[in-house]
């Protein structure tokens, strides 16, 4: 492992606070940038060694992807990583032992027209049932053991949803889940495009769904270990930002607001995936690689693959491997928490 130079520069991002507006923390801090061979890990807070080993490397564990996402863990015959490949219109399964292999393909059957049809988040359910979102079937779906395939949900009030993006479970078996314009050709411009807007939704247990809220591009999506947080990514070039909101006794959600901003970043990249730890702590990608920050906002430190990443999930044996889609690539490194809903 090469260790990079050590830079102190001014740190500038808009974080959380009490009160419903955002405000601007702004103060020079130590930058500590390590080059681990398959990208670089960078420190900007004490607590980050407590989340991210000081010997933790990246490592690049397979290639030749179109564009991957949606990572998802699952247990069994020495658990394994599921994740999708959009535009190759497949799911891939890799373990450590068996490498990657096709768990699903194709995921859309017919002409996709240009369309990255494939499907992206990926879940599993109490029983163990696998569920994913698809874009060109504008739906998420749902894998039983014995391998038959069902639709969880396709429609709001009758009309189609745009493309379910991202989703994750409450305790309560409830789903929340994002619904995007990107699985359609002109997206919000696009004629098939039958809800009026980019939703947040929930789908009970009973199966009742709700429309709870909206924004530009909601995406990445993860509840606080107390579920009293639902956050929530925006993947806008305008408004590149994470929602964060008050998650009501009912389902509902309250006081949205700004949890990070980073607009006016330098790097390439939006808010996509993202997971939040048992400790509470959020881990998202955004400009550059994944950005994680405490509960109350304060980025702690970065991850950088050489390739940008899109999502992430926490996993293996231990559950402390946190492993990252990464454009055409496929990448893990160790850490020292789980995720929330792993507890």
């Amino acid at each position: 492992m090469r260790r990079a130079i050590c830079v102190v520069g001014v740190l500038v991002l808009t974080i959380a606070c009490e009160s419903d507006s955002p405000v601007q923390e702004s103060e020079t801090v130590p930058v500590e940038a390590v080059d681990t061979g398959a990208g670089t890990i960078i420190r900007l807070d004490p607590a980050f060694d407590e989340l991210v080993p000081r010997e933790a490397a990246i490592e690049h564990l397979a290639d030749g992807f179109g564009f991957t996402e949606g990572p998802h863990w699952i247990d069994g015959d020495g658990g394994a990583v599921l994740f999708s490949d959009i535009p190759g219109n497949t799911i891939f399964r890799w373990s450590a032992t068996d490498g990657v292999s096709a768990f699903l393909s194709p995921v859309f059957e017919g002409d996709r027209d240009g369309v990255m049809a494939g499907s992206n988040g990926i879940t599993t359910d109490r029983e163990g049932r696998i569920l994913f979102t698809e874009h060109g079937n504008r739906q998420i779906s749902r894998i039983s053991a014995d391998g038959s395939r069902e639709v969880v949900v396709d429609n709001h009030e009758g009309n189609r949803l745009n493309s379910p993006n991202d989703l994750v479970f409450h305790s309560d078996g409830s789903l929340y889940f994002t619904d995007p314009p990107y699985g359609l050709a002109a997206q919000d411009d696009d004629p098939a495009k039958e809800v009026s807007v980019n939703g947040i939704y929930r789908l009970s247990a009973d199966e009742e769904l709700t429309l709870l809220a909206d924004q530009t591009r909601p995406n990445g999506i993860g509840l606080s270990p107390d579920e009293s947080r639902l956050y929530v990514a925006n993947s806008d070039n305008a408004s590149r930002i994470w929602m964060v909101y008050d998650l009501v006794a009912d389902g509902t959600l309250a006081n949205g607001r700004v949890f990070a901003d980073v607009t006016d970043d330098e790097a390439a990249g939006v808010p996509d995936g993202l997971k939040v730890d048992a400790g509470g702590n959020i881990w998202a990608t955004g400009p550059g690689g994944i950005w994680v920050f405490n509960a109350e906002g304060r980025h702690l430190g970065s991850i950088q693959p050489d390739e940008r990443p899109a999502n992430l999930a926490f996993g293996g044996p231990d559950g402390m491997t946190l492993f990252m889609t990464a454009q055409t690539g496929f990448y893990r490194i160790p850490v020292s928490v789980v995720w929330a809903g792993q507890e």
